[in-house]
């Protein structure tokens, strides 16, 4: 046996112990060495020093308070404010506004997690914001990290007449309990969660590590739960824990989800396995639920059946509340992009006609509580703030991550290119793209969901006469809600230049036959990748007008 053999052997003897995997993970032990939400007590000091000076190891737990490098690395951070269910008031919004115009050169953008993040921060004027976000009830806490990241939601829950019943007061109750908490602090990796009663599944639970499903068994209102949903380079499609959990049970669960999962150090030897989905792969819903019910001591209620979606929405446009006499208004706000004036402006709005601000998972905005009387001069006012409901409804349910020009992981461009892919299909085909969905990502990571999306295009590189230029895969068949599937890269590496005219000849293929075949994605299922490919090849040169 050779020394490398030998030394292989001798790791695969060793003992599971924190020591070995601190040793082999090197952000566990970052994460060992210091805490990262001790870093606020450091925070003073640290942005005094020069950037270049500043150890790479608290750069990296500056992730737990919210902050990444922008791109380039010369000292800009991309900060993230977290919102539970993605609700704000006027005052909060107006807070966001003016931290973006002082502090972030008016940036801004609405996440697919309901956040908002705004880029240009420099470190020296991080204690004052955090301050201002404090007294505003705002916080960055745990919006980036090894940690429980926003817990999303539909965005018009507690208000939408189709709900099952209200689920506000379990995600409050999660948040108020997991956010900040030192305890939750230090997982294996980031863990996402989401709670609705939406019967669309709009916040797509799907691809949740796990994800609270409304339901009623036995005429008592309650949750369903999935288990091992995630994206990123593995994605997977979550699965039914067998479990019915009512709503004053949900911590409990979650918590003891939580525990079972973060205790097991085979989940934190190797940062590339480290996600909740692999601990579901390696052994499957039913074994990780005994773990949990032996945590908890106690057996937990079986799940009869898990509900399905009745369809799909993004709550664009003009809808009655419950509440009667209030209406929500849903804004398109693409490609996600809403900067520091517009957010005061659309706080000033929302502070003389409606009650708050949603965000959604499609990078949208929704007024929520607008008097009836109020909706014509609100949605004018909006319109004049450049979110206009007159406009393609693919532009409300398509969507892009940050990539370029901030993103050091994008390797193409993404919001700039799905405005202009879209702009390019809405002159080819008008309201025919109406129900098509785009999602587009700059890397593997899948911040915009590439492989749910009807079309998810991911940026990749490709060489052309010796030199590297942009390029992109197209992912198909894959989709969210009763057919849940996660896409394939049927058709890779399209030069930029010809991405706008191989979508269009696959969306006109589909277009002159979707009478047979329903949905995009039953269409896309029914070919092989070979004539998929050759039908976004058509007639280049009869296209490129």
């Amino acid at each position: 046996m050779d020394s490398r053999n030998r030394s292989r052997a001798v790791r695969a003897k060793e003992p599971l112990t924190w020591d070995f995997v601190r040793r082999r993970n090197s952000v566990e032990r970052i994460k060992n060495e210091k805490q990262p939400y001790d870093l606020l007590e450091e925070l003073p000091e640290l942005v005094k020093t020069e950037y270049e000076a500043i150890d790479e190891d608290d750069i990296l737990r500056l992730q737990w308070w919210g902050l990444y490098h922008d791109k380039p690395k010369i000292g800009n951070f991309m900060m993230r404010v977290k919102i539970p269910g993605g609700i704000v008031t006027p005052a909060q919004l107006r807070t966001m506004g003016e931290i973006s115009q002082r502090f972030g050169e008016n940036s801004g953008e609405i996440t697919t997690r309901q956040d908002i993040q705004i880029h240009y921060i420099r470190l020296p004027v991080v204690p004052e914001i955090f301050q201002i976000l404090s007294n505003a009830g705002l916080t960055t806490a745990g919006a980036c990290g090894d940690i429980l990241r926003n817990i999303t939601g539909c965005p018009v829950a507690g208000i939408d007449q189709e709900e099952l019943f209200d689920p506000r007061p379990v995600v409050q109750e999660l948040a108020n309990f997991f956010y900040g908490n030192r305890e939750y602090s230090d997982l294996p990796r980031k863990h996402k969660w989401t709670v609705s009663a939406c019967p669309y599944h709009c916040n797509a639970p799907e691809i949740h590590d796990v994800a609270l499903i409304g339901t009623f068994q036995d005429g008592e209102p309650g949750f369903a739960v999935t288990v091992g949903g995630g994206l990123s380079t593995v994605p997977r499609i979550g699965q039914s824990f067998g479990v019915f959990v009512r709503p004053d049970e949900a911590k409990e669960v979650l918590r003891a989800i939580l525990d079972v999962w973060s205790s097991d150090l085979n989940y934190r030897k190797s940062r590339v396995k480290a996600r909740f989905k692999f601990m579901i792969d390696d052994h499957g819903p039913e074994a990780i639920r005994e773990r949990v019910e032996k945590h908890l001591g106690r057996s937990l209620t079986p799940l009869k059946e898990l509900p399905r979606s009745v369809g799909r929405t993004d709550h664009m446009g003009v809808h009655p509340q419950k509440q009667a006499g209030l209406f929500y208004i849903g804004f398109p706000v693409f490609p996600g992009l809403i900067n520091g004036e517009q957010m005061i402006q659309v706080a000033e709005i929302a502070q003389e006609h409606a009650e708050d601000i949603r965000f959604t998972r499609e990078q949208n905005l929704i007024l929520a509580g607008v008097p009836e009387e109020r909706v014509d001069e609100v949605v004018k006012r909006m319109e004049g703030l450049g979110f206009s409901l007159e406009v393609n409804p693919v532009r409300g349910h398509s969507m892009a991550c940050t990539g370029n020009p901030q993103c050091n992981f994008a390797v193409g461009d993404t919001k700039p290119r799905l405005a202009a892919l879209i702009e390019h299909l809405e002159q080819r085909f008008g309201n025919e793209i109406a129900d098509f969905r785009f999602h587009l990502d700059g890397c593997p990571h899948a911040c915009g969901q590439h492989w749910v999306g009807d079309i998810g295009i991911q940026g990749t590189t490709v060489r052309r006469d010796g030199e590297k230029i942009q390029a992109y895969d197209l992912y198909l068949r894959g989709g969210l809600g009763a057919k849940a599937a996660i896409g394939l890269p049927v058709i890779r590496r399209i030069p930029h230049d010809e991405l706008n005219l191989r979508v269009e000849n696959l969306v006109r293929a589909y277009l002159n036959e979707r009478a047979g075949w329903g949905s995009f994605q039953d269409f896309c299922i029914g070919q092989t990748d070979e004539q998929l490919h050759q039908m976004t090849q058509g007639d280049l040169a009869l296209t490129a007008e």
